[in-house]
């Protein structure tokens, strides 16, 4: 506790509620002061309640004068309907009646919540004898401390005042639906990888300020350092750091409060004890803001004097403002300005920071970047955490997943939308483009590079969530076309072949060698992995489907489905039954290298010579080539047994020796550092659902009716040694109806950052596993796909779930999709297109709500 007090004194509230009649009652001097402290509240923007039984009209006039024009604040009353003040005077509080107290206070807790305002950051202040309000601040969880008259008043509101003024940290709304800590025995800097923010493509991890680690602890997405395989994401200008004197922190509390997007740290057992708060805003890409204090004593002479900003940058400025710049060419460079204030507030000490990060092929020039960072400066911290807190909710009120009955899952779903909008925030900025590494920018892991990720796990996740976003990550890789013809030819192919791991400009940056545990390997798949080829095709017209955008894919995205289709048609080997193959590959399950039509590979080229041909018809160009497409398409093989419906992973596989995969083989696990690599060759055991993948994404190229044996064969086979393969084996399980098993499989796929399953966070978050459990709520327990222009449905419920609701975006729409045991409703901004279960289609205007039956459960009913 520091010297303000017992809770809940010694913290900073974003609102406060007080009694009008309590304020006037007593020494008028001591009224007319808490009018001003009112007023100076409002200019922090914090929001006021002041209950009264008078008239608006009388209690406006009144307090009006104190708290002068554009302040927000609100007021029941008996008399008439409640008023907001804003800009141009007084305007109704929409949907809110005179009424009781309690019912007021309730509506203005509502009306916060709408804003990201917590009870828990609400001060109700009644009087001791007022029972209405006390009732309604336990009923409304607000903190709430008696005063007997204006004096006891403007105390509470002067301690609040102070805390303002000296820049004391404020706190978050512990609500256990959104607020995130630290799981016991997680290794520092793997929690850092947890706690990271992001904005404007500029991840920060959540690294303690006064001794951030090894880890880089900011990274841009795309900004790139070095050649070749070592190419890497480059470590930017660190705006966090600290010079915290006295003993090291021991103990301590990190929460992130995803609901407003910002990281609380607090040292424990302190008599004052070092807390931080920062934020990546959400509404200003590239701006991020700290609030620290500790006891004054703790700071080293000169201590936070200047605003750090790393080594490797070259930086200069002075006063209070700093400036950097890193890299040297325009493609790979970041510009950052920064700056602080710092305060003292009897025994504490306290510093304030804002910094502006810009990157890009050509960032913006200094002075533009310092005009942003002062601009956020004159905003104040304090509105820069509002508008961030509004924002966020605004965030969660469109896009965000709902299951009462499984309060922890629902958090960590939560958790990976968090960690998927910060990919998303403002990312595309000035290039219109967005790269997302296997990582994103919480780590290094893989060295930042593109993969397949990416396109198939990625961007089908931001199409439902931000569709700017998975448009600038489908425009990163248009802009990469000439890299991926270029890495054809040198291949001896025509079209465009897209590397396996991709680097700032295209290239390809796979390395030749690596570690399988501690032995060193050869690395083939930049040689073979051939399939994020029709991978990136399929980006591009899931995006455009989903988000009902066929100009983009006739237009920009055009070449890229023509240059890939001819890509296959070049490398397809026809042999003399006329029956065409894909040779010496490797597909999605890597524990098999270099086998013969993978039927993952062979199925969505099928699909991308397709695709191509259809959109060259819409076009109008290129009749011919089209022509040859779709017949070679229909000559690619895919594994399939008509006799057990099943498909072959590759030429071989039923030959490979089958081993059960149970007691050191129990999935998760890397079977391939258990049995080596000769040995997992062997087997059947696959490192992830290589066919079921097929299901996923085109099911009408792989065949429906296969779908039940083929998660018969390889559901047991599977080992989920791979981020990547829990969350599409739910969504596979859930559409077929095993939700219960695809329950498993989901809560699987959450745990492996949450509880870092496989010791790999440290590196980064697997942002791959958080779009695939997306993709499993929404398309697989949620049952939405888009078909030719109309959302289908066909909702599937685990046992352990009464009810699940789900808001996204789709179709130019905002959705929300609430499945119950026997009904599903759907409700829209804009008219659409429905089809339920496979039923007629209904076009839907508002609201509409479709009967479930047995078949649409995945139990009965």
């Amino acid at each position: 506790m520091d010297r303000a007090g017992p809770e809940p004194l010694g913290r900073t509230v974003e609102a406060v509620v007080v009694r009008w009649e309590h304020v006037q009652r007593g020494d008028g001097p001591a009224a007319l002061r808490v009018r001003h402290r009112l007023a100076a509240l409002s200019e922090h923007a914090v929001d006021l309640l002041v209950v009264t039984g008078r008239s608006a009209r009388r209690v406006e006039a009144t307090l009006a004068p104190a708290l002068g024009p554009g302040t927000r604040w609100v007021w029941p009353t008996r008399s008439g309907r409640p008023f907001v003040s804003g800009p141009d005077g007084p305007e109704p509080l929409a949907g809110v009646a005179p009424g009781p107290p309690a019912r007021a206070v309730g509506a203005f807790l509502d009306d916060l919540h709408g804003r990201g305002v917590g009870p828990g950051l609400v001060l109700l202040v009644p009087g001791r004898r007022d029972a209405e309000l006390r009732a309604a601040g336990a009923a409304g969880r607000c903190a709430t401390v008696p005063a007997a008259g204006p004096p006891e008043v403007l105390a509470l509101l002067d301690e609040q005042l102070r805390r303002r003024a000296h820049r004391r940290v404020p706190t978050v709304d512990d609500d256990p639906a959104w607020t995130v800590t630290a799981p016991a025995g997680l290794a520092r800097r793997a929690v850092d990888a947890l706690f990271g923010l992001a904005t404007g493509g500029v991840g920060t991890r959540g690294a303690a300020e006064e001794h951030p680690g090894a880890a880089p602890t900011v990274l841009a997405a795309g900004v790139y350092r070095g050649d070749g395989a070592d190419q890497e994401l480059r470590p930017l200008p660190v705006w966090t750091g600290l010079e915290v004197g006295g003993p090291a922190v021991a103990e301590e509390d990190r929460r992130l409060d995803l609901r407003t997007g910002v990281l609380l740290r607090e040292e424990r057992g302190a008599a004052v004890p070092l807390r931080t708060l920062r934020l990546a805003h959400a509404e200003r890409p590239g701006v991020v803001a700290l609030r620290a204090e500790a006891a004054h004593d703790r700071r080293h002479p000169g201590a936070a004097q200047r605003v750090p900003l790393g080594e490797r940058a070259t930086s200069s400025g002075h006063g209070r403002r700093r400036f950097a710049r890193a890299g040297d060419d325009a493609l790979d460079a970041a510009v950052v300005a920064a700056v602080q204030r710092r305060g003292r507030d009897g025994d504490v000490g306290t510093v304030e920071r804002i910094a502006r990060y810009a990157t890009g092929r050509r960032p913006p020039p200094l002075a533009e970047v310092v005009a942003d960072v002062d601009a956020a400066e004159h905003h104040g911290f304090d509105r820069l955490l509002r508008d961030q807190r509004a924002a966020w909710a605004r965030r969660w009120e469109e896009i965000d997943v709902r299951i009462p009955d499984d309060p922890a899952l629902q958090r960590a779903l939560r958790f990976c939308l968090f960690h998927l909008w910060g990919l998303a925030s403002g990312a595309h900025g000035g290039s219109g483009e967005l790269a997302i590494g296997a990582r994103g920018t919480s780590g290094r892991g893989y060295r930042g590079h593109v993969f397949w990720d990416a396109d198939v796990f990625v961007v089908p996740a931001l199409a439902a969530i931000d569709p700017d976003a998975s448009r600038a990550a489908v425009r990163h890789r248009l802009a990469r076309l000439p890299a991926a013809r270029e890495l054809a030819r040198r291949r001896g192919h025509a079209g465009a072949r897209f590397p396996w791991e991709s680097g700032a400009r295209g290239e390809d940056v796979t390395p030749a060698t690596g570690l399988l545990g501690a032995r060193p390997v050869v690395i083939r798949t930049g040689e073979l992995e051939e399939h994020v080829t029709a991978d990136v095709a399929w980006s591009a017209v899931h995006h455009a489907e989903w988000c009902r955008e066929p100009q983009f894919l006739l237009g920009p995205a055009r070449p890229l489905l023509v240059e890939t289709a001819r890509y296959w048609a070049s490398r397809c080997r026809v042999d003399d039954e006329g029956r065409a193959h894909l040779d010496h590959v490797i597909g999605p399950d890597e524990y098999h290298e270099d086998v013969d039509d993978d039927a993952y590979t062979n199925i969505l080229a099928r699909w991308n010579l397709r695709a191509a041909a259809d959109v060259a018809d819409r076009a109008g160009v290129v009749h011919d080539e089209a022509t040859r497409w779709r017949d070679l398409a229909g000559r690619l093989v895919d594994g399939l047994d008509p006799a057990t419906g099943c498909h072959a992973q590759f030429r071989g596989y039923p030959a490979r020796q089958t081993v059960a995969l149970t007691g050191r083989l129990r999935p998760p696990v890397a079977a391939d550092v258990v049995l080596g690599h000769a040995g997992v060759e062997r087997t059947q055991v696959i490192k992830q659902p290589d066919v079921l993948m097929a299901h996923h994404l085109v099911p009408a190229e792989a065949g429906p009716s296969s779908l039940l044996p083929d998660l018969d064969l390889y559901g047991p086979r599977t080992a989920h040694g791979s981020s990547l393969s829990p969350g599409i084996a739910a969504a596979v399980a859930a559409r077929a109806g095993r939700t219960d098993e695809a329950l498993e499989l989901l809560r699987t796929c959450v745990a492996l950052d949450l509880e870092d399953l496989t010791g790999t966070v440290v590196s980064g978050l697997h942002v791959a596993a958080m779009g695939a459990a997306w993709q499993a709520v929404l398309t697989g327990f949620a049952g939405v796909r888009v078909e030719h222009g109309a959302l289908h449905l066909a909702p599937r419920l685990p046992a352990a779930w009464s009810t699940v609701e789900v808001r996204f975006r789709a179709l130019g729409r905002r959705l929300r999709v609430q499945v119950d045991a026997d009904t599903t409703t759907v409700t829209t901004d804009l008219p659409v297109t429905v089809r339920y279960d496979g039923g007629p289609p209904a076009r839907v205007t508002a609201s509409a709500t479709f009967p479930r039956t047995p078949d649409a459960c995945g139990r009965p009913a």
